[in-house]
């Protein structure tokens, strides 16, 4: 009997242990999305650095654009400089609970803010030019499968140092 229980217990903490690209995320069938806002205002100043590892491009967050909607999508400006100066963006939104991005718009020097064509929710593990999404949510912008608490919380999250994030008064959330 002890060994079928330990047996079981082995195979749930194995289970616990997919790889990311593994995990589905099963969706609420009564989650609706509200009209997003328009982009805001580029800014370039003041950002929020994202260390992503491999990436030619300077990358930071617009902490004024960071908003948590009454849908629960976590919804942010990214700003991406290159080696030559130039300034791009994209206006996302993450769907934490169901582990979703979408992009919005897109910002270039040219034309300004452009509605994203064929704007719709993806996986957020299965975007590999999208790998600045998977870091803000992860070091901000969720917490499990639920947004974190509020805009500044984010913001607050996305600034720490990697052993601050999500510590309030000593208490892990």
């Amino acid at each position: 009997m002890f060994r079928r229980i330990l047996a079981l217990a082995l195979a749930g903490a194995l289970a616990g242990c997919s790889t990311s690209s593994q995990l589905t995320v099963p969706e609420n069938p009564d989650w609706r999305e509200t009209d997003a806002p328009p982009p805001p205002a580029l800014r370039t100043q003041g950002l929020i650095p994202l260390d992503l590892p491999g990436s030619s491009l300077r990358l930071g967050v617009d902490p004024q654009s960071v908003s948590v909607g009454s849908d629960r999508v976590v919804r942010y400006v990214v700003v991406a400089t290159s080696s030559t100066g130039t300034v791009n963006a994209m206006y996302e939104g993450i769907h934490c609970e169901a582990g979703n991005v979408k992009v919005y718009a897109r910002h270039n020097p040219d034309s300004g803010w452009v509605p994203a064509r064929n704007s719709e929710w993806q996986p957020i593990h299965a975007q590999p030019n999208l790998r600045h999404s998977l870091y803000i949510a992860r070091n901000g912008a969720c917490i499990g499968r639920g947004a974190n608490a509020n805009a500044a919380q984010i913001v607050s999250d996305l600034r720490a140092p990697a052993a601050d994030k999500f510590e309030r008064r000593g208490v892990i959330r």
